[in-house]
């Protein structure tokens, strides 16, 4: 955790309810990406963040500091999002069989060359919006993952879910995310190239 949100955090702790407004503006924007992806719609993901905002401000007090602060938010957030799913009738915690869709998929890392920067930027706003399409088990994984740069135990303590549960929805998610782009790029298969 930051130090300056350490000292935040004790500040609204300390009474200045005031300083709270701090970590809400630190958070909102990846609180908001999370939200969208579970939720499928602005008006149910705004009223979701407010309202994981309001719990973790009454939840302060209890906060343990055995996490950073956004990854226990963060699983507020995701806690909030799929109580409106089941609501609706939408279960996130579906049971997985575990099999070999455990392996992770290798994907490129480093920076990209300076010649295919502007279509590495291209690319990441096609990945980014078909992310937004995927169904909400696989989109809030994918989103934490790839947005939010959560590693595999940031995630199972966000969601609560056991690691292989994790990895199998980040496989599935990552396979339907190739198909998607691959779709929206008009190549037959991305998974041969």
């Amino acid at each position: 955790m930051q130090k300056n949100e350490a000292a935040v955090i004790q500040k609204v702790l300390g009474g200045d309810k005031r300083a709270y407004a701090e970590l809400v503006d630190r958070h909102k924007e990846k609180a908001m990406t999370l939200a969208m992806r579970m939720l499928k719609n602005r008006e149910d993901a705004e009223e979701a963040i407010q309202d994981a905002f309001v719990r973790a401000f009454n939840a302060l007090p209890r906060f343990e500091w055995k996490s950073s602060f956004s990854t226990w938010f963060y699983r507020i957030v995701y806690n909030v999002c799929a109580t409106q799913l089941s609501r609706r009738g939408q279960d996130l915690h579906v049971s997985l069989d575990t099999g070999d869709d455990e392996k992770a998929l290798e994907l490129p890392s480093g920076e990209p060359l300076p010649d295919i920067q502007y279509e590495s930027s291209e690319m990441e706003q096609i990945v980014l919006s078909e992310v937004g399409k995927l169904p909400p088990l696989y989109g809030a994984i994918c989103t934490l993952f790839f947005v939010q740069e959560m590693s595999y135990d940031q995630i199972v303590e966000v969601t609560g879910l056991p690691l292989g549960t994790v990895k199998v929805r980040l496989f599935r998610g990552r396979v339907m995310l190739r198909e998607a782009v691959a779709n929206r790029l008009g190549v037959a298969k991305m998974s041969e190239a």
